[in-house]
């Protein structure tokens, strides 16, 4: 289990994490989201002992992670700018892999050649960067870690790729146990392989769940009203409101039995629950029109 306690890191004044407080839960795939400088990549360097926290606690079952070698050759990492020595191939970090990994696998770094046709001896810097995105997974899966943290893990890759090193991860996920802690701006791809969500924002975690409990907290209403109500009763909370037509597009923070029964007062001609996707529930949860795409006149 992946534990961060009222976790706080500064830069020159700016609270880049602000008291995070977040739980993974141990085989879990956990998504963490948030707009640009929300402070994920900045938590995931605290999480592999790249940075220390100013304030709180960053433990992986119950130990610190910083300057604990012993914890950290248990830790896959692939951050969003991978880095390697200038010169060398996969077939050379290889190597230095299998010199710092005690689990690094031979028999599966042969396996896995297989899932990605790279050439091991040419220069990784050479390689297009979704060839070296591959490289890196390569590499890390073969270290058989117990905790993979991924930054924008899949940016560079073409869709078969994409498919490829999702299947390699979740069957980590059933056959191993491993737990992975995944940041993505790709909010469709996390709502496919995460059973658990967290949304930060300005270095504070706004909520956290499993991706069911997420999903049954907020409702996506199709409603058509009587002809006389041409506009949404005030007594309905909506985050969101559109029309079309007579039908009434809402969303609401309740789940769809709640909507429902609140509705039902306004004697409706019509009420459909639309299921909601991690976009949009990501939108609203960030406060709705005002975090939306904006008209600018030009």
């Amino acid at each position: 289990m992946i534990e961060i306690q009222n976790a706080v890191k500064t830069f020159d004044g700016f609270a880049a994490l602000d008291g995070i407080t977040l739980t993974v839960p141990t085989g879990a795939v956990y998504g963490l989201v948030g707009p640009n400088g929300a402070g994920k990549s900045t938590l995931l360097r605290c999480l592999n002992g790249v940075y220390r926290t100013d304030e709180g606690t960053v433990n992986i079952q119950g130990e610190p992670v910083w300057e604990n070698p012993a914890l950290k050759a248990r830790i896959g990492s692939i951050p969003d700018d991978w880095h390697y020595f200038l010169q060398s191939s996969t077939q050379d970090m290889m190597k230095l892999y299998r010199g710092i990994y005690p689990t690094f696998s031979m028999d599966r770094y042969k396996k896995l050649g297989d899932a990605f046709p790279i050439d091991p001896r040419k220069a990784i810097r050479h390689l297009s960067k979704g060839m070296q995105k591959q490289a890196a997974f390569w590499l890390t899966m073969s270290c058989m870690p117990d905790y993979l943290l991924l930054d924008e893990p899949v940016d560079g890759l073409d869709p078969v790729m994409r498919r490829q090193v999702w299947s390699l991860v979740l069957d980590d996920v059933a056959e191993r146990g491993t737990t992975v802690l995944v940041s993505s701006h790709n909010l469709r791809e996390l709502e496919d392989v995460c059973d658990h969500v967290g949304i930060l924002d300005h270095g504070k975690v706004l909520l956290e769940r499993s991706l069911e409990q997420l999903q049954d907290n907020m409702v996506k209403l199709q409603v058509v009203f009587p002809e006389e109500v041409t506009e949404v009763p005030t007594g309905i909370p909506a985050l969101h409101a559109s029309r079309l037509g007579r039908i009434h597009t809402l969303i609401l923070r309740m789940n769809a039995t709640e909507a429902e029964a609140l509705l039902a007062q306004y004697n409706p001609v019509l009420v459909d629950a639309v299921p909601l996707t991690l976009e949009e529930i990501f939108i609203y949860e960030l406060g709705g029109a005002n975090y939306a795409v904006k008209d600018i006149v030009l």
